[in-house]
Formats: structure tokens, C-alpha cells, sequence
């Protein structure tokens, strides 16, 4: 997985090993770094590795 790779709700919810319905709840309140782009989340791998830090 590359350090700039884009990711979807689905793959950030593997990624994390938590549900899709824990993400959007996260996104809901702010507590995770997204980007919303033509109505659909995107999630940069190397954003979500510092946020888990």
C-alpha cells in the first residue's frame, strides 16, 4: 500500500478493522482527517497513520 494511496469508507473500515457505520460516525464528528470530493469520503493512508499515532 502506498504512503499516497486514496481510500474509500470500505477500505479505511478494513484498514481500521471497524464497521463502515463507525466511520461515518467518526466523520460526523470531526474525530477522523477526510476529504469529501463529488458527494463520496476519501481518506489518505498517510493522514489515517498519523491520526492513529
Amino acid at each position: 500500500m502506498s504512503e499516497q494511496e486514496i481510500m474509500t469508507i470500505d477500505e479505511v473500515a478494513d484498514y481500521l478493522r471497524v464497521k463502515k457505520r463507525t466511520i461515518y460516525e467518526w466523520l460526523k464528528k470531526g474525530k477522523i482527517p477526510a476529504i469529501k470530493t463529488v458527494g463520496q469520503w476519501r481518506f489518505k493512508k498517510s493522514k489515517i497513520d498519523d491520526w492513529l499515532e
